[in-house]
């Protein structure tokens, strides 16, 4: 196995606990690979990035009406990246929102080289690996240059390390959710993401104008835990949630009692 395999299997089994990768424990040539959460940070909208089709647009122009699920990957990555983008698909398909109508995906190549023709084709074959009909307009896989690429890596946290033996980059696994504006809400590290965590991290990003009650409900007994990247119990909501559908179920329960009473009997 190589030394950067080796590494890049580290940093993916410690971005799936959520942990942070100490970077004196890291081979010297490696160390400066990171993913730091930056919560609220808001993103360089007006950065230019090459779409699909090879239009240069500003990286505003993905965002302003839905909630956007942002990962970065280079596109020629041989492992994790394409690791990362199966379990999006993966998770994408037990939930109910739809790309293109509830939210959005925004797909950044942090490699400068790489092509708009390539990320067209990636595009093509996630669209489709991801089968929900008339969802294209949802998916956004974009380059850019040395400068751009900086500038939205360093807002969102995130860091790699090109190896110049193999011609491959370390990195870090995960995915980010922002809201509509483009300002960051929730990380989720790891190539595997539970879709209850990623549909309640798209309702708190979309500030909580998709969902339903049970939802609502769920958010309410739920807290998302940075350190680990996941929505975690709050036992006291639960506890008060538990009171009051309990006091809801006893009233119901009453009222139904007294209303049957009232209720005089037909003679035979």
């Amino acid at each position: 196995m190589s030394r950067l395999l080796a590494i890049t299997l580290l940093l993916a089994a410690a971005s799936s606990a959520g942990a942070q990768i100490a970077q004196d424990s890291l081979p010297e040539g490696l160390r400066g690979v990171d993913f730091v959460q930056r919560l609220g940070n808001d993103l360089p909208l007006h950065a230019h990035f090459t779409d699909a089709t090879g239009t240069r647009r500003p990286l505003g122009d993905h965002f302003g009406e839905r909630p956007v699920m942002l990962a970065l990957v280079y596109y020629e990555c041989p492992m994790l990246c394409n690791l990362v983008l199966n379990g999006v698909i993966r998770s994408l398909r037990a939930v109910e929102f739809d790309a293109g109508e509830t939210f959005d995906v925004v797909v950044v190549s942090f490699d400068p080289r790489e092509s708009w023709e390539l990320a067209a084709a990636k595009r093509d074959a996630y669209v489709e690996s991801y089968g929900r009909e008339g969802s294209g307009s949802g998916w956004h896989f974009l380059t850019g240059d040395e400068a751009e690429i900086a500038r939205l890596t360093e807002a969102v946290g995130f860091s790699s390390v090109y190896d110049e033996e193999t011609g491959e980059f370390a990195h870090s696994a995960g995915i980010v959710l922002t809201t509509p504006e483009g300002r960051i809400s929730r990380y989720f590290y790891g190539i595997e993401f539970p879709p209850r965590d990623l549909r309640l991290g798209l309702i708190e990003a979309a500030d909580s104008k998709i969902g339903n009650l049970i939802d609502q409900v769920l958010l309410f007994c739920f807290h998302y835990d940075p350190a680990t990247g996941k929505y975690t119990l709050a036992t006291l909501n639960a506890i008060r949630t538990g009171g009051v559908l309990t006091v809801a179920a006893l009233a119901f329960f009453i009222l139904t009692a007294l209303r049957r009473e009232r209720t005089p009997v037909a003679e035979a």
